[in-house]
């Protein structure tokens, strides 16, 4: 059974829109792309290669492809991120016809959450994905990630795309792994970890203003 990873650069309030140039993704009028790049260093670099250093095969939404596919082929062969990209199977979740050029490329259509829960139970190479906030909606809102890795810098965007969006589950995580970059971003791994469990701080028998109160915030909703 393969493991599907997602990885995503966020803000602190969760954006994760065009990281990497003012052009990638400028949709609903986001301004502020390239958001990422006066962060890098070499721990951020470390934390990367990390992601790419076991065998992957990509799984990615059809504009972050299309992102990809204009990018990583020009790279040049020295380029170990392109290489690795492009020798990499990509799975692309889309509803368009259009012929997928890149190298190695191939359409998921129809039931995609289905189709993806297939791929898991094959064997292969982990399932890796890079952006693609739409595909990662349907990913979360069908259990179908098994590992998080985020570097989430410090900085807020405001309007955006968002990694937690209209797909995100109550879930709990395990933090396996944490560093910090010298420009302050925190790289973190997330393991599934079962459901959110509850608890209370609050006095066995509240008080008659606790009773009150509870009773106030039912009536306003």
């Amino acid at each position: 059974m393969r493991k599907l990873v997602a990885a995503a650069f966020v803000s602190l309030d969760g954006v994760m829109q065009a990281p990497g140039a003012p052009q990638e993704d400028p949709t609903g009028g986001f301004t502020l792309g390239g958001w990422t790049v006066n962060y890098w260093d070499e721990p951020m670099g470390g934390f990367m290669d990390g992601i790419f250093t076991d065998p992957f095969a990509l799984l990615l939404g059809r504009k972050t492809y299309e992102i990809f596919a204009a990018h990583w082929p020009f790279v040049g062969k020295d380029d170990p991120i392109g290489k690795a990209f492009n020798a990499a199977t990509k799975y692309v979740a889309t509803a368009s016809n259009e012929t997928l050029t890149w190298e190695n490329s191939f359409a998921l259509r129809g039931d995609v959450a289905a189709e993806i829960a297939r791929l898991k139970q094959q064997d292969g190479p982990d399932l890796l994905t890079q952006g693609s906030s739409g595909l990662l909606q349907t990913l979360l809102a069908h259990n179908l990630i098994d590992e998080l890795r985020l570097l989430t810098f410090p900085l807020i965007l405001g309007p955006g795309k968002r990694l937690f969006g209209k797909g995100a589950r109550p879930e709990a995580l395990k933090l396996t792994a944490n560093s910090v970059s010298t420009t302050g971003v925190i790289m973190s791994v997330y393991e599934r970890a079962g459901e959110v469990e509850t608890g209370s701080f609050g006095m066995p028998e509240p008080s008659q203003a606790e009773i009150a109160r509870r009773e106030r915030m039912n009536r306003e909703g």
